[in-house]
């Protein structure tokens, strides 16, 4: 948060658009994210993504297909927007209430390096196949945070959807723990049942040897192992929280509905080094989207370990 010295000389400043530096201090938690993440070589495929979709196949008494993609990422933080103001008023006091917020751009570009879905479609695609764009921005709340949430992060999705999000960031000594999530419909637990085919199909034969979707965020887990983790800033972010939401075009939602999101990002310095002697930088994410159809809440989880290269 912003002390009332900095805060003047921010209100003096004004607004400032210029490339993020590493250094920029009115990003607060957001400020190591400068710069350019991507699946260097040794954490090539680390990105894993699950969704179920409606789809209907001859022969086939279900009415949903479940697609799991393998992925590489390219995951870019480049403009700061220093000082944007929220003008406003206290009615019951005489005086200004204005909030400034500093905004760093972002910019997603997702490629499949293998994909597969069950009850197969012929529709997953092959390999180098670009399946994601988002271009957004991350908000630091400088001041006047309502209820502790600190920051907010806005993105925009080609197939017609943009998403609000807020959230809280905090610092943590050494490794993140990793919340261990089900993957399975909201309301299913057990894969007896014959309408959860393709999850068994998947947890019975891993995709790629590796990815069980009914636990998506285990590869997150095991990509920590061994790694030696000092510090981890946590940013957590929920379009349920207060105004935050997702909209939609008509089709999507009439036919699956994005109805929330929830995501947390780790930025973790590792006790490596690199040629500088400065501390080699991780991220990870989590991210669940839940697309409603067929009166089902499915959730649609996203998961990545990339590396700062920039």
């Amino acid at each position: 948060m912003l002390t009332t010295k900095n805060f003047k000389e921010m209100l003096a400043e004004g607004r400032t658009l210029t490339h993020a530096p590493a250094d920029e201090d009115a990003l607060g938690p957001l400020k190591q994210l400068t710069g350019v993440w991507s699946n260097v070589p040794h954490l090539a495929g680390h990105g894993w993504n699950m969704i179920a979709l409606p789809f209907i196949k001859e022969g086939s008494s279900l009415n949903y297909r479940l697609l799991l993609n393998q992925y590489n990422e390219k995951h870019q933080f480049g403009l700061v927007d220093k000082g944007v103001p929220n003008r406003g008023v206290d009615l019951n006091e005489p005086e200004n209430t204005d909030q400034f917020v500093a905004t760093l751009d972002y910019d997603q570009s997702i490629t499949q390096i293998a994909a597969m879905d069950f009850p197969e479609s012929g529709e997953a695609g092959p390999s180098d196949l670009p399946i994601h764009h988002e271009p957004g921005l991350f908000l630091h709340l400088t001041n006047l945070a309502t209820t502790g949430f600190d920051i907010a992060r806005l993105g925009s999705i080609p197939h017609g959807n943009s998403v609000l999000a807020l959230g809280k960031a905090r610092t943590i000594d050494g490794a993140p723990t990793i919340p261990q999530e089900s993957g399975l419909p909201i309301g299913f637990q057990k894969l007896d049942n014959p309408y959860l085919a393709p999850y068994k199909h998947f947890h019975e034969n891993l995709f790629q040897g590796v990815f069980d979707p009914t636990i998506p965020n285990d590869l997150l887990a095991k990509a920590n192992e061994g790694v030696a983790i000092v510090k981890t800033t946590e940013l957590m972010f929920d379009s349920t929280i207060e105004s935050g939401g997702i909209s939609n075009i008509p089709f999507i939602k009439r036919q699956a509905d994005a109805s929330r999101m929830t995501a947390t990002f780790w930025i973790q310095e590792l006790a490596d080094t690199d040629s500088n002697g400065d501390p080699i930088l991780r991220l990870q994410y989590t991210q669940t989207v839940i697309l409603n159809f067929f009166g089902i809440d499915w959730p649609h989880v996203s998961i990545n370990t990339l590396q700062k290269v920039v």
